[in-house]
């Protein structure tokens, strides 16, 4: 009896060996499925429309320049999306000067309630993360939307591990007071 085993190729896996062909196509292809998720990650980040667009660009430059280096392991979408990330934090470095709330100590971070996440859902996510300060903004995109560690943001921002806690507390503590806010007019309408 001859069973055969077929190795199945994803449509990823097809596509990322045509881009490390350097097919244009591919390339194309790429761009048109995921441009959309890659700008609003960028946008997520940098609030001027046209910066992030500038960013996304850049990154997918540096995905189509830098394929060879994905090996694979993990999702091909959270490679592409970490130099996405990595491309605005790079823009917001050499653009903007960054000033954080140094190491002030919070009792207690885990302070503000989670179920405001929730709540704040039900407004246009973008323009609610568009009302925290930049800092506050990276923080917690980093954090909360990324899953990097306290100790990577430290690290990736040049601050300490307590001032990344400190401003995603702070960041928090805002976005419930934006949440709050919009939701009591909402409620008067």
């Amino acid at each position: 009896m001859n069973l055969f085993v077929l190795n199945r190729k994803s449509k990823e896996e097809i596509l990322v060996e045509r881009l490390k062909k350097n097919d244009t196509l591919a390339q194309k292809e790429l761009y048109e499925q995921s441009s959309k998720k890659m700008l609003s990650i960028c946008r997520s980040y940098i609030e001027d429309m046209h910066y992030a667009e500038d960013c996304m660009i850049n990154g997918f430059c540096k995905v189509f320049n830098h394929i060879q280096k994905f090996q694979g392991k993990g999702s091909f979408e959270g490679w592409m999306r970490r130099i996405m990330v990595n491309e605005c934090l790079t823009f917001l470095r050499a653009n903007k000067t960054l000033i954080y709330v140094d190491d002030v100590r919070v009792a207690n971070y885990d302070e503000i309630d989670d179920d405001i996440e929730d709540t704040w859902l039900n407004f246009n996510v973008q323009e609610v993360l568009d009302q925290l300060s930049e800092p506050y903004r990276l923080v917690f995109n980093l954090h909360i939307l990324e899953d990097y560690s306290h100790q990577e943001i430290a690290e990736m921002l040049n601050i300490s591990v307590s001032t990344s806690k400190t401003q995603l507390f702070r960041a928090k503590a805002k976005l419930k007071e934006i949440v709050l806010s919009k939701k009591k007019m909402t409620n008067e309408k």
